[in-house]
């Protein structure tokens, strides 16, 4: 697959799952994040600024591949400088987040159900970049092995990646459909010019044409703003279903008491915005089935965290099934009746006026 056609999240989840591959085959976290980088980045040293050779004729790397490489650049520095990669892969992740005009944090709809063109929310790939930093974070702290906790993230965002292609496809066919009731209007208005009836004179230079032309214009407007909300309600509204609960579970990995486990999760999620769609806190409730039961938590926890990722694909399907329902409503209650305020009614107020002209 080229690179221009591996979506932002798919390509987090990549570098991720090779990571966890570099790290279970027992290579060391400095040497994984060089090996990561791609070919053409060259450095000379620790610390030292890669060095990308152009050549005559090279195409530009692509916006997800200029992403991933200053990320994938920043972490390597850090970690053969000693600094935290942590830090540096959140550093640099928020710092393109801002420099991208249309970045931004919040639920709103995916940028495909704008533009027409395919794309994803804004901060969706900023909040992939902060899990994995925090995921990172707490494992460093503690000393527990972090390869198993990047596994389950990469699942994690493929799964979110798989629930917005199915919602994509869930856009397609109310989407041509709007595109082909957008063009009959102009055929309607050739069609009455080859049949001698003036209908784009009535409908741009007679009142009863203008209040069409106006009342088509706010019904579109109100489609569009319309299938906006349904999309926006549609779409995932946590990234990283889970997260807390692998956190806990790698610290808890560490050896560590549950109170300082407790509190390194607590402070990387702060820091890194790792947040819960849910009010109930599952960490302290599976610990609380953990003391009960005398059983370990790390496992109870990874299982919990495995049946919440479940649940979001579950909840992704059904609200792209449902999707694909609610977005004919839109169409049918405003779109069509734009086309045929548009397309419909100046051809009948020609027709009209050119046979009353007759008599």
């Amino acid at each position: 697959m080229p690179v221009e056609a591996v979506r932002p999240l798919e390509e987090v989840a990549a570098v991720t799952q090779r990571l966890a591959v570099l790290l279970s085959a027992g290579v060391s976290p400095v040497s994984a994040w060089g090996y990561l980088m791609p070919v053409r980045e060259k450095t000379a040293g620790p610390g030292a600024e890669p060095i990308t050779p152009t050549r005559r004729g090279a195409s530009p790397p692509s916006p997800t591949d200029s992403t991933t490489t200053g990320i994938l650049r920043a972490a390597a520095r850090a970690a053969s400088r000693g600094d935290s990669v942590a830090d540096a892969i959140a550093g640099q992740a928020r710092r393109q987040a801002r420099e991208r005009p249309s970045s931004g944090g919040g639920r709103r709809a995916p940028r495909s159900a704008r533009t027409g063109r395919r794309g994803e929310a804004p901060g969706q790939t900023e909040r992939a970049w902060l899990g994995l930093a925090a995921a990172w974070q707490v494992a460093t702290q503690t000393g527990a092995p972090l390869a198993g906790c990047l596994r389950e993230l990469a699942a994690s965002l493929r799964d979110l990646a798989q629930v917005q292609r199915d919602l994509e496809v869930a856009l397609a066919a109310p989407r041509a459909t709007a595109r082909l009731v957008m063009v009959l209007p102009v055929i309607g208005v050739l069609f009455g010019s080859l049949m001698g009836f003036d209908s784009l004179h009535t409908l741009f230079a007679t009142v009863p044409g203008l209040v069409c032309l106006g009342g088509g214009a706010l019904l579109m407007l109100a489609a569009a703003s319309w299938s906006r909300a349904l999309v926006g309600r549609a779409a995932p509204t946590e990234l990283t279903p889970g997260l807390r609960l692998e956190l806990m579970a790698i610290a808890m990995s560490g050896g560590g008491s549950v109170d300082r486990s407790r509190a390194l999760v607590h402070a990387a999620a702060r820091r890194y915005g790792i947040t819960s769609a849910s009010d109930v806190d599952p960490i302290e409730r599976v610990l609380a089935l953990s003391m009960r039961a005398g059983v370990p938590a790390a496992e109870l926890l990874r299982s919990e965290a495995e049946q919440l990722r479940r649940d979001a694909r579950s909840a992704g399907a059904r609200r792209a099934a449902t999707l694909s329902v609610t977005l004919m409503l839109p169409l049918g209650l405003c779109v069509l009746p734009a086309f045929m305020l548009v397309g419909v009614v100046p051809l009948l107020i020609s027709v009209l006026s050119s046979t009353l002209t007759t008599f």
